[in-house]
């Protein structure tokens, strides 16, 4: 469908985003974009950030971002900084979810 997708791998952090921010050609890709998180999780401030600035240049262009593969956590830390952002998440059975011991534990208890 002319589907630009980016693939990012490893943590957005403030340690990634330079890299993150380049990886992007906002005036050359096609009119729909696909960026898919499904190695990856938003880690702070400055990867949630990241993000909104991405889908603000690519909106001021009239192109659509979508947000793919985000775990739970991650949508609500992005929806929490900014609600409008839950135009560009889209929902999948295929979206990650990450346990700690603690969690398997507590349900045993």
């Amino acid at each position: 469908d002319g589907t630009k997708v980016y693939e990012i791998w490893g943590p957005l952090f403030f340690g990634s985003i330079q890299n993150f921010n380049s990886k992007f050609d906002i005036q050359n890709d096609p009119k729909n974009i696909e960026i898919d998180f499904i190695e990856s999780r938003v880690s702070d401030h400055s990867g949630i950030e990241s993000i909104e600035n991405i889908i603000q240049k690519y909106t001021s262009v009239k192109k659509k971002v979508k947000l793919t593969h985000l775990s739970p956590e991650c949508k609500v830390l992005l929806l929490k900084a900014n609600p409008s952002i839950a135009n560009s998440i889209e929902q999948s059975i295929d979206d990650p979810r990450y346990y700690v011991v603690t969690d398997l534990i507590d349900r045993e208890v």
